[in-house]
């Protein structure tokens, strides 16, 4: 099983678009990465291209890897398999962290989530988000504290892995 980022973190951005990693979602990066070894960059995949989405998603080559394995297994032609391919495909770039523990995010890629002087790291799984620090935290923790206010106060989100199918 692959590595999974687990954290969250505020960051500085420069004028050039750098920012750095968090120190443990490089090492996610470096484990996930097959073409990596020491003194190389680890490559990531950057994912703009879903216009509802106010983040962009960071993949890790084994789960970039996993989702086009995913995408050349529908149909060709098909409708599902367009939206992907222009999402993960069109809308995406390669990317790798530079030698400081640096990402440079293009302007282009700023300006679509309004990203200026910090950005906000959070750990998704097997991916990783950047948002606008204040749009996380208007949108996403409000979004999620609605979803906890929807619950019975006693209720342990725990239990939703009991729906979960596992080996």
């Amino acid at each position: 099983m692959a590595r999974r980022f687990r954290g969250e973190s505020h960051n500085k951005v420069d004028a050039k678009g750098r920012v750095s990693i968090p120190a443990l979602f490089r090492r996610v990066l470096e484990a996930s990465d097959p073409n990596w070894t020491e003194g190389l960059s680890p490559e990531l995949v950057i994912v703009y291209g879903d216009k509802r989405k106010k983040y962009l998603e960071c993949y890790t080559m084994e789960a970039i890897d996993d989702v086009d394995r995913r995408i050349e297994a529908l149909p060709r032609g098909s409708a599902k398999r367009q939206m992907l391919e222009s999402i993960f495909h069109g809308h995406s770039i390669y990317t790798s962290v530079d030698e400081t523990g640096r990402l440079v995010l293009p302007a282009k890629l700023r300006a679509r989530i309004g990203l200026e002087n910090e950005a906000f790291f959070i750990a998704a799984g097997d991916t990783f988000q950047i948002w606008n620090p204040e749009t996380y935290e208007t949108e996403q923790v409000a979004r999620m504290d609605a979803l906890m206010d929807e619950l019975p106060e006693d209720f342990d989100p725990l239990m939703f892995l009991d729906d979960a199918k596992g080996e």
